[in-house]
């Protein structure tokens, strides 16, 4: 496995590239802006202008597939605001042309959105959780899942990741300052860039041994759960921002995501703990 074909170079795809390229890979990379193209080319990506679509595919998706055995799919559903596409149209659509290529694997990146804020904090969210979505992004997603692990063309790995956070990106920029956030006593479930990009990197080589069963699930956290006040509070202290003030009249909700799968069977260590 020395092609991968990235779908989604965007936030976390762009540096796991680049990661990947570090590690030997050959590394196709797709965007839907021309701009950025020149971004990654410069990297050494070999990048392609892919727009994926509920009925039609914008791009050379043939030649951006071609000798990849391993295709990762990093395109979260845009539901937020006003929109209302139809992500698992789009996956739909997308699949034909996995089956023609020589991808022989699939790793989705999804959401621990698949699985409900229904109050249950003190028994931890595992794989073997039912999802039962309450959001139209985390029904969308766990559509996709079954929709790519039921293929018989190929297999699929599926990681469920919690709130996305990085070294330019945290949630208390957006927190700092407001007023009535709900919530307060509801469980964090973050997991840093770095993880993200190190637990696909321990999947892969896992995968090296021929043994390995491919179609698995895999929740990725950083085992670290403060409540939502404890801990967007401290951070806004730490990095000298105005409080967050929260609104207690209402109760919580919330799950606690267990990543012991991914600790045990990836014997993988998080090296980022939400600091």
């Amino acid at each position: 496995m020395r092609k991968i074909s990235i779908l989604g170079c965007g936030w976390l795809g762009l540096p796991l590239a680049k990661m990947l390229l570090e590690k030997g890979f050959l590394v196709n990379g797709s965007t839907t802006t021309f701009e950025k193209i020149s971004v990654m080319e410069n990297t050494g990506i070999h990048s392609f202008k892919i727009e994926l679509h509920e009925d039609t595919m914008v791009g050379d998706i043939h030649l951006f597939l071609q000798n990849s055995e391993l295709l990762i799919i990093d395109i979260p559903p845009k539901l937020r605001g006003n929109s209302t596409e139809n992500f698992v149209k789009k996956i739909h659509n997308l699949i034909p042309f996995i089956e023609k290529s020589a991808v022989t694997k699939v790793l989705f990146v999804s959401s621990t959105s698949v699985y409900a804020d229904d109050n249950s904090t003190v028994v931890p969210v595992t794989e073997g959780t039912v999802p039962n979505p309450d959001t139209e992004g985390g029904k969308q997603l766990l559509q996709v899942e079954k929709l790519l692990q039921n293929n018989a063309n190929f297999k699929t790995t599926v990681i469920r990741f919690g709130g996305l956070i990085g070294d330019d990106r945290h949630p208390i920029q957006f927190l700092a300052g407001r007023k009535n956030i709900e919530n307060p006593n509801g469980p964090i479930n973050l997991i840093h860039q770095k993880d993200c990009i190190g637990i696909i990197l321990a999947i892969l080589q896992k995968a090296q041994n021929k043994e390995w069963n491919w179609n698995q699930t895999f929740n990725a956290v950083a085992p670290f759960h403060p409540t939502r006040k404890e801990y967007y509070t401290q951070k806004a202290q730490e990095l000298n921002l105005p409080l967050p003030e929260f609104d207690a009249t209402q109760p919580s909700k919330g799950k606690i995501i267990s990543s012991e799968k991914v600790t045990h069977l990836l014997t993988y260590t998080f090296s980022k703990m939400l600091g």
